[in-house]
């Protein structure tokens, strides 16, 4: 078993939710990573979704696209980011972390490869955008046989067939899209979030967090409501970009503790 099931659990009992914080790897620069991921959990954040650098970051807006573009800059490669995890597990056993990107980093390094080196690594999970759920289910079942969770998206037009295919081979939570378009782009309806969700939980049984559009404390503590777990991602990538380097951790902690403290009210 992963360390998600387990999370989640506990944050039930505690009848809190999830904070899942997505930065890129390497952003803005190899060194920062590792501190970074320290500096989120120690502002609340629950679940750390990492970014594996790729060329043509298609589900991404425009600033999680010039994340990737600045680690890519630093050579950034999926065997860095599975050495940024190792590192940070030496001092942190407890908190999950997701990997999420894209399949031909996988493809290049070997599913088997990549699958052995990130259970070694200390990795929990993978979310890989444009693996379609239809298509992977060796992918799903050996990630699951390496106690890691293979997690997929849905979307505002995830049909009921999609959707039950994704509860069949998907494990630890299931992320919804919240908008039609990219990462970053427009802003959330919470009342539609809510009707969706409740639509997915018919054959979802698994956590649904929901991210994509969530910038503040206020509409995360609403989509809160509804869903087990909140996704940030490009928001923090805009603190990072508007930060001196040698602030950006304190900057980032004290943004999510924000939204922890919102959640939490």
């Amino acid at each position: 078993m992963s360390r998600i099931q387990p999370t989640f659990s506990k944050l039930a009992e505690q009848k809190r939710k999830a904070l899942i914080t997505f930065i890129t790897a390497g952003d803005p620069s190899p060194a920062l990573t590792v501190p970074l991921m320290h500096a989120l959990v120690a502002g609340g954040v629950d679940i750390l979704e990492l970014g594996v650098p790729f060329s043509d970051p298609m589900a991404e807006g425009p600033v999680i696209q010039r994340a990737c573009e600045r680690a890519l800059k630093f050579n950034v490669s999926t065997r860095d980011v599975l050495g940024y995890v190792r590192e940070f597990r030496k001092t942190n056993s407890h908190t999950p972390v997701v990997l999420m990107g894209y399949a031909n980093p996988i493809e290049r390094f070997g599913v088997d490869a990549f699958i052995a080196a990130a259970k070694e690594a200390g990795v929990d999970g993978t979310i890989v955008v444009d693996y379609p759920p239809e298509e992977c289910e060796e992918f799903a079942q050996k990630m699951q046989a390496n106690d890691m969770d293979p997690i997929f998206l849905l979307a505002p037009t995830s049909t009921e067939e999609r959707i039950r295919q994704v509860a069949k081979v998907s494990s630890g939570f299931s992320y919804y899209v919240s908008l039609k378009g990219v990462t970053g782009a427009g802003h959330i309806d919470t009342v539609e979030v809510a009707e969706r969700i409740a639509a997915i939980r018919k054959h979802v049984k698994l956590p649904i967090g929901v991210g994509f559009g969530i910038r503040d404390g206020a509409t995360a503590r609403a989509v809160g409501a509804a869903a087990d777990a909140v996704v940030i991602g490009s928001r923090i990538i805009s603190e990072l970009e508007n930060t001196p380097p040698n602030k950006a951790c304190e900057a980032v902690q004290a943004f999510v503790a924000d939204i922890r403290q919102a959640l939490d009210a």
